[in-house]
């Protein structure tokens, strides 16, 4: 397959994303990305493909979503990826080549559809920089909150609504705090609708009820990771944010990337955890992991564009709007699963766990609209003249990740898309 032997390809044998695509009868079908294909595990299964292989990961590679492959052990999941690699790889014999051949779909014909039905969908805040930067906006003399530094901060989000890639957006309606003091509030279609870069963490096997999970078991219950999108309506946001939080102008729509990179993929790509200057607390014990702080975190590259109306009218490319890196989070992966659990908090296979808000230290590193416009005091400027202080109907956002380093191919997280429609 000379596609995935393209160093930038982004799918090629040491990746191998999952997904869930209709096949030929219209029946969801797991798949897993190689070059510019994807190839159905059903299939493989049925052809004898995966023989030997443990009975629950044949099972799951049947199955229509990916809950009941990210609900088998660490170890069988690792044997079903090695057989791919060989089945894919270059030494495969020619008998072999020709079954995968025909288990083979072109990704531009495959229809990917939601890979995950997740119970649970919870968004934390782990971006200290994010924190910071929106804290400016409406606290400038005390912009991080005395608890940040201590706790990973997060909200349970709306899993009914969460949507896969190239689902529509429909511009939410909400009620906003009045114009004038003492005045009414009023309710209608959101007046500044913005989006939201992060990643989203799939939970493997999951723990009992009143079970913690340990910080040094914490990252063994990540199968993988995603694109994904929170979509925020902030004046909505802002007039109910008080005292208990994110409600209505979260929940109506949370686009995800139909790609899960496992995480073994990125084992080249982890990093030591942001370093925290010497005044600064220390992480309470049951976050603290000398591994977990050594290579917990991800050199992951995470981009927001934006195009518009007019831009796709005019055959023109997308506006880059930010890029960031996951290893300037404040809290790795496994310290947002140990800290999830740490109260007996049962989680479950495919529960989805949302970074929060990806944005660096400098400005251009800002993930989302609140933070580029300065609150939207401060438009954005667009290559052909038009301007943004929140997003428009016709929009469409893209977020790409990826990860690069010299000497290795590059692992790609796909796109993860959304078009912004009017509001009924």
């Amino acid at each position: 397959m000379e596609a995935a032997n393209d160093p930038a390809c982004g799918f090629p044998l040491q990746n191998l994303p999952y997904c869930v695509f209709a096949g030929d009868d219209g029946r969801p079908r797991v798949g897993a990305g190689i070059g510019k294909s994807v190839l159905d595990l059903r299939q493989c299964k049925g052809a004898g493909l995966l023989e030997g292989l443990p009975t629950a990961i044949q099972a799951a590679c049947e199955a229509r979503t990916l809950n009941m492959l990210m609900g088998c052990a660490a170890e069988d999941n690792g044997a079903l990826r090695g057989r791919l690699m060989d089945l894919l790889g270059a030494e495969a014999d020619e008998a072999t080549r020709d079954a995968v051949s025909s288990a083979l779909t072109p990704m531009e014909a495959a229809v990917l559809l939601k890979p995950v039905e997740s119970a649970n969908y919870t968004d934390f805040y782990a971006s200290i920089h994010h924190a910071t930067r929106v804290g400016r906006l409406f606290r400038p003399e005390n912009p991080l909150l005395p608890n940040y530094k201590h706790v990973p901060i997060g909200y349970h989000g709306r899993a009914s609504s969460l949507v896969v890639s190239g689902t529509a957006v429909r511009r939410p309606r909400g009620q906003t705090k009045p114009t004038e003091p003492g005045g009414v509030p009023s309710f209608g279609p959101t007046r500044f609708l913005d989006y939201e870069v992060e990643a989203g963490l799939y939970v493997a096997k999951g723990n009992r009820l009143g079970e913690p999970i340990g910080i040094d078991r914490a990252g063994s219950h990540i199968f993988g990771i995603s694109l994904l999108n929170d979509w925020s309506a902030r004046d909505i946001q802002s007039w109910e944010n008080q005292p208990l939080g994110p409600f209505l102008g979260k929940s109506f729509a949370t686009s995800v990337s139909p790609w899960v990179v496992p995480m073994a993929a990125l084992a080249p790509f982890r990093v030591p955890a942001q370093g925290r200057p010497p005044k600064d607390p220390k992480p309470l014990g049951y976050l603290w992991d000398g591994a977990d702080q050594s290579a917990g975190a991800i050199d992951l590259t995470v981009e927001a564009w934006l195009l518009t109306a007019a831009l796709r009218a005019a055959g023109l490319a997308p506006h880059r709007l930010s890029r960031a890196n996951l290893r300037e989070l404040w809290w790795t992966p496994a310290q947002l699963v140990a800290h999830h659990a740490s109260n007996g908090c049962n989680l479950l296979p495919g529960d989805l766990l949302a970074t929060g808000t990806v944005s660096g230290r400098e400005d251009a590193t800002a993930g989302c609209l609140l933070e580029l416009t300065c609150g939207g005091e401060q438009p954005i400027l667009l290559e052909n003249g038009e301007t943004r202080s929140g997003l428009e109907d016709g929009d469409e956002v893209i977020l790409r990740g990826f990860c690069r380093r010299e000497g290795l191919p590059e692992i790609t997280l796909g796109e993860c898309r959304g078009m912004v429609a009017a509001a009924i």
